[in-house]
């Protein structure tokens, strides 16, 4: 009878158990700082692209106001060039009814000019506006990105650590997790 059991001998066993003293602390340290700082990357990246988002929507959201403003703007145009035919009409014009019928249509002209401009000008600060507020929500994204990415070289190192058994990684392990930290925590003031 052929036995599937194998007897680990003593000396064996005690290596086991000296292997498993010797490094659980280090890659238990390794192994819950992995997890902090996995979970810290989340929700940067979260962060991160919600600010990447926003950004994109209020751009959108201004190019839309620039191109109603252009197309105001076109508006506008048409009424001022109907304008300056009804003024050439009503100069060219003999009878004083159609003259006067002219005149009425430049100044009709005139007055929705006016509104259209008016129009106009409010969608084109409006388009600004929200460029703006595109360009101060996209600043966070780019402190944040830098975040993610230091956060990610640490958890990287912290890998090579337990696979080096090398303790001095930790150090590059732990700069590279400040910094980002730091560039996380910048973005967050920045955002306020």
């Amino acid at each position: 009878m052929d036995d599937d059991y194998d007897m680990p001998t003593p000396h064996e066993h005690a290596l086991e158990e000296a292997a498993e003293r010797g490094s659980d602390s280090l890659a238990q340290k390794v192994a819950l700082m992995t997890a902090i700082l996995s979970t810290l990357g989340a929700l940067i990246n979260y962060q991160s692209g919600n600010a990447q988002t926003e950004a994109m929507f209020l751009k959108n959201e201004s190019i839309l106001k620039q191109a109603q403003a252009s197309d105001q703007w076109a508006y506008y145009q048409a009424k001022s060039t109907k304008a300056h035919i009804a003024d050439a009409a009503a100069a060219m014009a003999t009878v004083p009814a159609v003259q006067a019928r002219f005149i009425d249509e430049r100044n009709k002209e005139n007055r929705e000019r006016g509104e259209v401009q008016r129009a106009a000008a409010q969608l084109e600060a409006a388009s600004r506006r929200l460029a703006l507020e595109s360009d101060a929500k996209l600043r966070p994204h780019e402190r944040l990105a830098l975040a993610l990415s230091c956060v990610q070289i640490a958890v990287a190192l912290a890998a090579i650590t337990v696979l080096t058994r090398r303790r001095w990684l930790l150090w590059g392990t732990g700069c590279a997790a400040l910094v980002g930290i730091g560039a996380a925590a910048s973005a967050f003031f920045m955002s306020w």
